[in-house]
């Protein structure tokens, strides 16, 4: 890199305030031909590039990166996603942004120049993961140097959320890491993976108040799947104590809502059968961009936030009423969502439209109201159960499911019981349980001890499955002899049986067989059909069943006699 003092050398004495007065017209003339010689000479973003040291690019668009720092071959990029649906979506936002940038997707690590690791680090455990992970890809780099094909050096880079909290670790520590791009700086990775064809390590992970990648259509990587994740909002407001989330995503900021239909109408248009709608809090949604008349509602009595609401615009209510309504044959899902934010609107909005699916996420955290204060939640024991009683009133047949958290700080045996009669008192269908994993940056982390000891949060944990498998398994025996509207995915390997999920997400399998279409003939089932089947027989985390009939959304809840869904307007 040139230094100010070798750039003394070249242009000595440069001082245009001499000159003003001189009357040597050859000196006018060599003080034209110095200006000419730092116009045309080496500027600031020579200095960047040419450096050896880690680039951080701290915004979106870099305007001193020449115009050339892009990539001039086709390079294979190979994906590892961890964690939560919302990285897998954004897994498909990057893999959009690098194909549009002549990139080409491989499945196969022999053959891939660039790997791509979409990280998680809620807890502890996923990221342990991603460091073995990064371990094997270590060495896969060393052996590619070696090899015959050395001269296509393997790169490395770590996004998501794992990227924003540890980036000083990451380059520090992992010295084979070439890249390490936060969530919202995706649409810089063709720049960053460019720069480090030069040997340099290139680092964005700044933090948006605005970036939605509204308008970047992601492209799936899983073409042949019937379901697909659209991501409505980013980011949390929240500030749970034991929540990474607002550190690692940034604040709340949501998708315009005609951006999202656009979405849902392009995949209904490659014939996608389901969709759900992603948010770290879909609830809180709101898109103020739009305006509208109605009147804000106001949380639920026992219900608290520690952040002030977002007036007008539409809301989580108005973009389900609109997504709901392109495709009635495409299945509406939708998480996660805070307890705090059901109002009436979007539950008598589910109650009435048979293509949104039937099963909330509510998810509790704990059944502890003091331990709910520690992790300000924002609500306790006796508002969750009041707003659960509350949703089965008004979506009869309602499936639910929850996070619970077993072991957080100073949570005593007393307080964890709570959590197993919360678990007894409500039925839920599918649930999400952990042991606590302390988080750097977190409230928690700043305030309180994590004095549970291990072998506690394992036993606990341990007490909760088992509860949950139990009342799974007695939900799941309920079914039997009922009829089910199942979407078909796939087919199980080892079996051969048709694979597919109902209205709650349960697996359901069945043998292949013809059954009655729509237009009275015979054929068998194949993904993308909707089929109702006779549940026989269950498992906890499955059911078996006869198929009966080919059948649509609108067909089949016309003729259902269920008498839970008599409420259901089609």
């Amino acid at each position: 890199m040139f230094s100010l003092r070798h750039s003394r050398r070249i242009i000595p004495h440069l001082n245009p305030t001499a000159y003003k007065n001189c009357r040597c017209s050859s000196d006018s003339i060599r003080l034209d031909s110095v200006r000419n010689k730092v116009k045309q000479g080496p500027g600031l973003k020579d200095f960047i590039v040419g450096s050896s040291e880690p680039v951080l690019l701290d915004r979106p668009h870099i305007p001193y990166l020449p115009d050339n720092a892009h990539v001039t071959f086709k390079r294979k990029v190979f994906f590892d996603v961890y964690g939560c649906q919302m990285n897998l979506n954004d897994t498909e936002i990057v893999w959009s942004i690098l194909k549009n940038e002549g990139f080409e997707r491989t499945e196969v690590e022999e053959e891939a120049d660039i790997f791509l690791v979409m990280t998680c680090a809620i807890r502890e455990g996923a990221e342990a993961k991603i460091w073995h992970r990064l371990d094997h890809l270590r060495g896969f780099k060393r052996r590619r140097e070696i090899s015959k094909n050395r001269d296509k050096p393997v790169k490395i880079g770590i996004l998501g959320c794992m990227a924003e909290r540890l980036k000083v670790k990451l380059i520090e520590k992992e010295k084979a890491v070439d890249v390490v791009a936060g969530p919202d700086s995706y649409r810089d990775l063709p720049r960053l993976l460019a720069l480090t064809s030069s040997g340099q390590t290139a680092v964005n992970v700044l933090l948006s108040l605005d970036e939605t990648y509204a308008d970047v259509v992601p492209v799936r990587l899983n073409q042949d799947s019937v379901s697909a994740f659209i991501s409505i909002m980013r980011g949390c407001d929240n500030m749970c104590t034991y929540c990474i989330v607002p550190f690692t995503r940034g604040r709340e900021r949501s998708r315009p809502v005609n951006s999202i239909v656009d979405e849902v109408r392009h995949l209904a248009d490659q014939g996608v059968k389901e969709v759900t709608l992603l948010g770290q809090n879909v609830n809180s949604y709101r898109d103020i961009s739009q305006q509208t008349e109605k009147a804000d509602t106001h949380m639920a009595k026992g219900f608290k936030t520690v952040y002030k609401n977002k007036k007008g615009g539409l809301r989580f209510a108005d973009l389900l009423d609109k997504v709901s309504s392109v495709d009635p044959e495409m299945r509406i899902r939708f998480t996660a969502a805070h307890p705090k934010d059901f109002p009436d609107e979007v539950l008598q909005i589910i109650s009435e439209r048979p293509n949104i699916c039937k099963l909330l996420h509510l998810p509790a955290q704990s059944g502890s109201s003091a331990v709910l204060e520690r992790m300000r939640r924002g609500y306790t024991r006796e508002a969750y159960l009041q707003l659960v009683e509350h949703v089965k009133r008004t979506i009869p047949g309602v499936g639910l499911s929850t996070d619970m958290i077993c072991g957080f700080c100073g949570e005593t045996d007393e307080e964890f019981e709570e959590t197993m009669t919360l678990m007894d008192i409500v039925d839920y269908n599918v649930a999400f349980l952990f042991p606590y994993s302390m988080r750097e940056k977190t409230t928690a982390y700043r305030r309180y001890k994590d004095d549970v000891p291990e072998e506690v949060k394992k036993e606990r944990h341990s007490r909760m499955i088992e509860l949950y498998r139990r009342k799974c398994q007695l939900l799941n025996e309920a079914e039997i002899g009922n009829t089910h509207l199942v979407l078909i995915e796939g087919t199980v390997k080892k079996t051969g049986q048709v694979l597919g999920r109902n209205e709650f997400y349960l697996k359901v399998v069945f043998d292949q067989e013809e059954i009655l279409t729509v237009d009275g003939g015979r054929r068998q089932a194949k993904p993308g059909d909707y089929v109702a089947v006779k549940i026989q027989s269950a498992k906890s985390s499955v059911l078996g069943g006869k198929p009966l009939y080919h059948t649509s959304i609108r067909d089949f809840y016309r003729e259902c006699c269920w008498s839970d869904r008599s409420r259901i307007r089609l």
